[in-house]
């Protein structure tokens, strides 16, 4: 079977009555927890514009109260398995600003918990990549916010 590309879903959507289209999206948000989060944001992201940072940072706030980081196997793990959460929601947003702000939000955390105390090039590499994603997002900001986020990042490293 082929997919139909964007455009062609585009339109067929604009033919169907508003009740269908409501139970469309509501049967796509039960498929995935992200599609829910996704539909969520977009629905409050006017009234509230930083619901979606906050919630993401919420959730890596507990995901790095829960690791384990006494042993550099499973603080290496954990640090992969956080990255992987940060880089799904960060699927959810077209902010660049709050993409950046998020990635070093996870620098900052792993600095935090002391992950670079175990030398593992792994975490390292993983640490400046995450570095390298945050200067290339901030690159394309606005000249007063990517100063903001450059004294950020020097301290990073």
């Amino acid at each position: 079977m082929e997919i139909p590309s964007l455009a062609n879903l585009k339109k067929d959507l604009s033919y169907l009555p508003e009740k269908e289209l409501i139970t469309l999206i509501t049967d796509l948000a039960k498929f995935s927890r992200e599609n829910k989060a996704f539909i969520y944001f977009k629905l409050n992201e006017r009234d509230q514009p930083n619901l979606f940072v906050d919630s993401v940072k919420e959730e890596l706030d507990e995901a790095f109260l829960m690791a384990n980081t006494r042993h550099y196997h499973v603080a290496k793990k954990a640090a992969q398995t956080i990255r992987r959460k940060l880089n799904k929601s960060l699927k959810l947003s077209k902010n660049k600003a709050d993409q950046a702000e998020l990635i070093l939000y996870f620098c900052e955390q792993m600095k935090k918990y002391d992950y670079q105390k175990h030398h593992h090039p792994v975490i390292d590499n993983l640490y400046k990549v995450q570095i390298g994603k945050a200067k290339k997002l901030i690159s394309t900001l606005h000249e007063d916010l990517q100063s903001d986020y450059e004294y950020r990042i020097e301290e990073l490293e």
